[in-house]
């Protein structure tokens, strides 16, 4: 705790007694010592410290990775580190038992999975929502204009695998237009699936609209009309596991504060 000390007495004896008074912590006007274990303000909740691994879908990357800059920032003494997978094979790997003290998934049904035994009690809390954009290159040569565009013939197209969120939310994005997809390939992450147009290994492929946001030009988007009827919902949750549950609040606290949503939402993501 850091207290405000009263100014000592004006005049000082002996050299023996301003060392007392030196070693009991006397100062002047204005200035702060501390006293005790703990590095806050009086009244404000201990310092954080300690380091963190958090687990999160490939579609917040780049905003997870702003976010854990300013919490490093705000929080001196703590660190942390990020894996950004597919959530599924995330979740693989913390049934498998990789160390980790935070899961944020992009969507509903993959946290599911470890919800009764991985997550710990009333942890998880929905801090964001997505939709899929099709991802097309610069100034859109292919003229696609909606899902059913991409069942042309030649036209080279590629998704994310059905267990991946963006594969599911794929799926029912296809039902919901009416269109059977035939994708030359499915990846196991949205950014796997960005990438592959980026480089013009594809022409077209279903991404988050964050991924189009975040892509600084190399792709543009096409929204499907159907594309509001299938909304992924972002949850995060502390892990059973964690080797330390209070940072990890800590953190996932800041994702849902008002700063954690700015960032979200200037990357395109949607309220929960």
């Amino acid at each position: 705790m850091k207290t405000l000390l009263r100014s000592c007495c004006p005049v000082i004896a002996t050299s023996a007694l301003v060392a007392a008074l030196a070693l009991a912590g006397c100062s002047s006007p204005g200035t702060t010592a501390r006293t005790g274990s703990a590095d806050a303000p009086t009244g404000s909740a201990t310092a954080l410290s300690g380091s963190i691994t958090v687990f999160a879908a490939a579609s917040l990357q780049q905003t997870f990775t702003e976010l854990g800059d300013r919490f490093e920032r705000e929080h001196p003494g703590t660190t942390v580190t990020f894996s950004f997978a597919g959530s599924s094979d995330l979740v693989s790997q913390i049934r498998n038992g990789a160390p980790a003290d935070v899961f944020a998934s992009a969507d509903e049904a993959t946290m599911d999975e470890i919800a009764t035994t991985d997550l710990a009690a009333d942890a998880r809390r929905d801090f964001a929502t997505n939709t899929l954009e099709i991802a097309v290159a610069p100034g859109n040569p292919e003229g696609i204009r909606d899902l059913d565009d991409l069942t042309r013939p030649g036209l080279q197209v590629v998704t994310c695998a059905a267990p991946v969120p963006c594969g599911a939310a794929t799926a029912k994005l296809e039902r919901a237009a009416g269109v059977d997809l035939r994708p030359v390939s499915e990846e196991q992450s949205v950014t796997d699936v960005l990438g592959k147009v980026e480089s013009g290994q594809a022409d077209a492929g279903l991404v988050y609209v964050t991924d189009v946001e975040g892509s600084d030009g190399k792709v543009d988007g096409v929204r499907p009309a159907a594309a509001s009827k299938v909304v992924n919902t972002y949850p995060i949750g502390v892990l059973t596991g964690s080797s330390d549950p209070a940072l990890a609040t800590a953190f996932t606290d800041f994702v849902l504060s008002d700063a954690g949503q700015r960032v979200l939402a200037d990357a395109g993501f949607g309220k929960p």
